[in-house]
């Protein structure tokens, strides 16, 4: 039952905010893209970018990392380790980034507890350590959108496992405006702005057109 004189404006606390949050980018490496059946490949590479941005244009502390770079996987795709040039890299043989200890470190180190993770494949190297996060009470968020599975099927059934489990499915660009959540907030709107016009496709377009026709500071 709501209490009308206990209700404020303010921001519930289930909402990311760059204060509360890391992104962890798991596998997005050449020979994990090779068998994503899930989707197209270019928008989870579209979308895995954008989130690496809006991470790096709210300063909200990220985790990279590999599977087996060197014996089999390929290094972490160009555009994104483009994003965090001088961002340690953290290299496992496990599937499950979960049971390695540097990888574990490094999510500890970043001192939150809600988690953004995204990653290939859907069905290994994400629902492992979403479920394993889970069960040791950090709060996780799964980009959907720039995760991907070796089939449709394989994606959805892990995506339903992390909802039944307790994660929260989110977008890239959900994640983004979350972070921002009033245009009022100048000192990242223009960052915003230019992650959107990159990655957002025809919403990006929309805002190259209203600021053309409108103005230099027309909202998205």
């Amino acid at each position: 039952m709501v209490n009308i004189a206990q209700v404020t404006a303010a921001p519930g606390p289930d909402l990311l905010t760059p204060d509360n949050c890391a992104v962890l980018f798991v596998d997005h490496q050449p020979q994990m893209f090779f068998g994503t059946g899930s989707g197209d490949r270019t928008a989870i590479i579209n979308s895995t970018v954008g989130l690496a941005k809006a991470a790096k244009a709210f300063d909200v502390p990220v985790v990279l990392s590999t599977v087996a770079a060197e014996s089999f996987s390929g290094p972490l795709m160009p555009q994104l380790a483009e994003v965090f040039p001088d961002q340690k890299i953290v290299d496992r043989s496990t599937m499950n980034a979960w049971e390695d200890a540097d990888f574990v470190e490094a999510v500890k180190a970043t001192g939150r507890e809600k988690l953004v993770i995204a990653g290939l494949w859907t069905e290994v190297c994400v629902v492992l350590p979403a479920l394993s996060a889970l069960a040791q009470g950090y709060e996780v968020y799964v980009v959907t959108d720039a995760c991907g599975g070796v089939s449709p099927q394989a994606h959805e059934h892990a995506v339903q496992r992390m909802i039944q489990a307790g994660a929260v499915p989110v977008t890239w660009v959900q994640v983004l405006l979350e972070l921002q959540r009033d245009w009022a907030r100048t000192e990242t709107y223009a960052a915003v702005g230019d992650v959107v016009k990159a990655h957002g496709g025809a919403y990006g377009l929309g805002m190259v057109y209203a600021q053309a026709v409108i103005g230099a500071h027309a909202a998205g």
